[in-house]
C-alpha cells in the first residue's frame, strides 16, 4: 500500500511546503483538496495552465504522485445539478491533464447521515460523470459518507449505477462511526469496488465526535488494513486530517510525521 495525505490537513501551507514535506517524510502521494486559500483545484496556482508543466516536472523529479483530486461536487443537490456536474467535469479534465487516475464526488454532504437524499438523482448524476470520464482514463469515486456510509446502501447503489469506471472511496471512519460496521462487513459488501482509502481516527462522547491522531481514537484502523490486505488491495491510504474545517486540530507538521511513523508500524502488523 502507498501513503498519501490530503491537503485538507495543511490549509496554511504553500505548494512548495506541501511537496517538500511529502518528499522529506517519504510519502508517495499528495491528494489535492485545496491549496492555501483556494479550495477549487483547477484554480489553484500549481494547476493553472501556465504552471502545470512545471508542477508535473517537479513532482516527477521528486517521485511524488497525485493519486486523486477531491472535489466538492454534491450529486444530491437538486437545486444546483448542473453546477455539480460541471465541477465534476472540470476535475475529470484536470485529472486527465495531469495523469491522475481518480476524482472524488459526493452523494451526501457530511460524514454523518442527515436529511433524506434522492438516490435516483445521485445515481443519474453519477452515471453522467462516469460516462463523461469513460474515455479519459479517469475513474470518478463516490465516498462512503452520509447515507452512503452504510455499505449495504453503497453496494446496491454501485450495482445499480452499472458503469465499468464506477468505484468507491472508502472513508474508514464513517461506516464504523455512524453505522457501527466492522471492517470485515464493509469490505465484504464493497468487495472489488474500493479503489482509494481515507483514513482518520476519532473518539465519541455523548454523541460528539472528536478527531484524533491515528492511534489515539477507537476507529479500528489496523483491522481495516488487514481486511484490505486480505482482499488484495494495494492502492493508496490517504490521511484526511480535516484541519481546513476544524482549525483547532493539531498542526500538520506534527500530524503528518506521526502518520508516517504510525502507518509504518501498522503495515508491519499485517
Amino acid at each position: 500500500m502507498k501513503l498519501a495525505f490530503s491537503t485538507l490537513g495543511c490549509p496554511g501551507w504553500s505548494w512548495e511546503e506541501i511537496y517538500a514535506t511529502s518528499k522529506d517524510l517519504g510519502i508517495d502521494g499528495i491528494e489535492i483538496r485545496g491549496i492555501e486559500s483556494e479550495i477549487y483545484a483547477p484554480n489553484t496556482k500549481p494547476f493553472r495552465e501556465e504552471n502545470i508543466d512545471n508542477t508535473l516536472s517537479v513532482l516527477k523529479k521528486l517521485n511524488i504522485e497525485i493519486p486523486i483530486l477531491t472535489s466538492a461536487a454534491y450529486l444530491f443537490d437538486e437545486e444546483n445539478q448542473e453546477e455539480a456536474y460541471n465541477e465534476a467535469k472540470a476535475y475529470v479534465d484536470l485529472a486527465r491533464r495531469i495523469g491522475t487516475p481518480y476524482i472524488r464526488v459526493l452523494g451526501d454532504k457530511d460524514g454523518k447521515p442527515g436529511p433524506e437524499r434522492d438516490l435516483d438523482l445521485v445515481k443519474s448524476q453519477y452515471q453522467r460523470i462516469c460516462d463523461y470520464a469513460s474515455d479519459k482514463n479517469v475513474t470518478p469515486l463516490i465516498e462512503t459518507n452520509g447515507v452512503f456510509a452504510d455499505s449495504k446502501v453503497m453496494a446496491d447503489f454501485i450495482k445499480a449505477v452499472d458503469r465499468p469506471n464506477a468505484g468507491v472511496l472508502w472513508d474508514i471512519h464513517h461506516p464504523f462511526r455512524y453505522f457501527n460496521e466492522d471492517p470485515e462487513t464493509t469490505v465484504n459488501n464493497l468487495d472489488g469496488h474500493i479503489k482509494y482509502l481515507h483514513i482518520k481516527d476519532s473518539t465519541i462522547k455523548e454523541g460528539v465526535v472528536t478527531y484524533r491522531m491515528l492511534g489515539y481514537g477507537d476507529v479500528p484502523v489496523l483491522d481495516c488494513l488487514k481486511q484490505l490486505k486480505k482482499n488484495g488491495y494495494d492502492g493508496y491510504v490517504s490521511l484526511e486530517w480535516v484541519k481546513r474545517w476544524c482549525p483547532d486540530l493539531q498542526e500538520p507538521g506534527v500530524v503528518f510525521s506521526h502518520y508516517v511513523h504510525y502507518m509504518s508500524y501498522l503495515l508491519r502488523q499485517i
